[in-house]
């Protein structure tokens, strides 16, 4: 059996643990304030190219299906305490590019965004929110060992965000992950930065 456990702190706490156990691949997310409770608790089963079952107190299903050839991937989330239902779905058109939308019902929340991965290095992501009609970028590309370096900005609060990931695995398999931002209506001024770190072992 193999197994993974990443972990993030910043205003609580965010974990996730992942085995393998023969055909099936288990999951447990954990995402929580200072306190913990029962509805913070997600599980998944997943048996690749089978099903797969997600359930957490925000009722969540994701389902795959085809299209004139094309796969269609749709997540439906309800939360319960909020009475808000995110409909998400992402169209694979080939290998190098992709259509995503996010939609809140009985709301203006929606996004659409392209993805094309040119070269199999660099991936361009324009994103457009209708809600706050305003414009997000997203530029990444892979250098050195396999590191990501990617570059965001949204034009709805002016922020200029850089992201590393660690291509190289730490100890046990590991990776890392730094980010800084910036909010250029304010100036170039001292970046908010934050940092994250996952872990891999066997049992």
């Amino acid at each position: 059996m193999n197994a993974a456990i990443s972990v993030r702190s910043q205003r609580g706490l965010t974990g996730t643990v992942s085995a393998d156990a023969g055909d099936l691949k288990l999951r447990t997310y954990v995402s929580s304030g200072p306190t913990l409770s029962a509805s913070d608790i997600c599980l998944s089963v997943e048996k690749p190219g089978s099903f797969l079952i997600d359930i957490d107190v925000p009722q969540k299903f994701m389902n795959t299906a085809r299209i004139l050839e094309k796969q269609l991937n749709m997540t439906y989330t309800h939360t319960k305490s909020e009475n808000r239902t995110v409909l998400d779905g992402t169209l694979v058109l080939d290998p190098n590019n992709k259509i995503s939308a996010n939609h809140a019902l009985k709301t203006r929340d929606c996004k659409l965004k392209y993805s094309y991965l040119h070269g199999g290095l660099i991936t361009f992501e324009p994103c457009f929110d209708f809600g706050k009609k305003s414009l997000e970028l997203a530029v990444s590309k892979s250098v050195l060992d396999g590191d990501v370096v990617k570059a965001s900005y949204k034009t709805s609060n002016k922020v200029l965000k850089f992201d590393w990931l660690s291509g190289k695995s730490l100890i046990n398999g590991g990776r890392c992950k730094v980010s800084a931002s910036f909010t250029l209506g304010e100036g170039l001024y001292v970046p908010t930065i934050s940092a994250e770190s996952s872990w891999n072992f066997e049992v």
